[in-house]
């Protein structure tokens, strides 16, 4: 068995984030095979007697899906009317393939005040412990409709790791378009070597090309590296998957799927 299947295996509170390139499709639509994918295994993982919160993007694609005719405008207002109406397609999808197994979703819409804020921080707290005791699936968004550069979290993969550490996860499995960190980019280099395991973040950024940003995957490879950094400070392993494979969480705890994972301890 690799570490990744020891730490999903050992794990019983699991953080999965969902990425816009994993949910989109090559049109730019979304995936509805995907979404329905991920809540198979889910259900899966809580088969197991896990716990599971999601960390979804994919607002403003499922509202460009909903109403086409805004898809090109670039001004702010707009992007923010898009992700409002996303927002009610991407949990109509969810609270769809969910029911299939006998669940309900919850939907929390964040901002970064709301994790400065030690009353909005306990609220938090006591809204995924209320809903994963109840057996309901959170599902956790960034409030892209209301988010300015002032409040604005800036990604799901910061998201993610506020998330996993605030609820004391086990585990934070990020599922990007790519098969986990490589030593160079490998959509530009055939030679590239997938990076199993990392233990020391900082060894690491000095022996990898990180340039190249999003060309690593939603958010670039440098937010989910900073993502780890968060979460391993806190003893939280971090899994980077590719989404893109059907199976791939079950593929990776049975020990035949690849990817990279953040093992780092607690400082």
């Amino acid at each position: 068995m690799s570490a990744i299947s020891d730490v999903i295996k050992e794990s019983r509170k699991i953080v999965i984030k969902l990425g816009s390139n994993v949910l989109s499709d090559d049109h730019g639509n979304v995936n509805q095979t995907i979404i329905r994918n991920l809540v198979e295994q889910v259900n899966g993982l809580i088969q197991q007697g896990k716990q599971v919160v999601l960390v979804s993007s994919g607002a403003r694609i499922c509202g460009i899906g909903a109403i086409n005719k805004w898809s090109r405008k670039g001004d702010i207002n707009y992007k923010q009317a898009l992700c409002a109406i996303g927002q009610v397609e991407l949990m109509m999808a969810y609270k769809q393939y969910f029911s299939d197994y006998g669940f309900h979703v919850g939907q929390i819409l964040l901002t970064r005040e709301d994790f400065e804020d030690h009353t909005r921080n306990l609220n938090i707290r006591n809204a995924l412990f209320t809903l994963v005791d109840e057996g309901v699936v959170p599902i956790i968004n960034e409030n892209d409709s209301v988010s300015v550069d002032e409040i604005k979290i800036g990604d799901n993969d910061t998201l993610s790791g506020l998330t996993a550490t605030l609820w004391n996860a086990d585990a934070l499995i990020i599922l990007s378009d790519i098969d986990g960190v490589f030593d160079k980019d490998p959509k530009t280099h055939a030679d590239a070597k997938l990076i199993e395991e990392i233990s020391d973040i900082d060894e690491l950024l000095a022996n990898i090309d990180v340039e190249g940003g999003s060309s690593f995957g939603t958010g670039g490879i440098t937010c989910k590296i900073e993502a780890a950094r968060r979460v391993n400070k806190y003893g939280i392993p971090l899994i980077l998957l590719n989404g893109k494979k059907l199976n791939i969480i079950q593929g990776a705890a049975e020990g035949t799927e690849n990817g990279t994972v953040f093992s780092g301890k607690a400082e």
